[in-house]
């Protein structure tokens, strides 16, 4: 079964930057899959933040456009999450996921709080 680990949240301030890293087991061939970064808020539902595909194609939500940017690292078998420019409402888990035809992955997230 696949493991995901997540990594690198914490307290940042509003404006700052931090980098989220998602490291996938070392028996998948993780470049076949799909990966992508979702968050859920408190009182609020999960919702995908960034996904980047096997291909390397990405997209984002609108709400962080510009300032978030996905990764991976095939070699590594991870997958990076930049966040920059961060902002109160970004407070959230974040969750890793890997997705393949039927399959789907999910980390144990990773808390990331924006707070002065």
């Amino acid at each position: 079964q696949v493991q995901l680990v997540e990594s690198g949240g914490g307290l940042v301030q509003p404006g700052g930057s931090l980098r989220l890293s998602c490291a996938a087991s070392a028996s998948i061939f993780i470049s076949i899959y799909n990966m992508g970064w979702y968050r859920q808020a408190p009182g609020k539902e999960r919702e995908l933040v960034a996904r980047i595909t096997s291909g390397g194609s990405t997209d984002y939500a609108d709400s962080v456009k510009g300032r978030f940017t996905i990764s991976r690292d095939n070699a590594k078998k991870t997958v990076y999450l930049q966040m920059s420019s961060l902002k109160p409402e970004d407070t959230a888990v974040y969750y890793c996921k890997a997705d393949r035809r039927d399959l789907n992955y999910w980390g144990q997230g990773t808390q990331v709080t924006v707070s002065s």
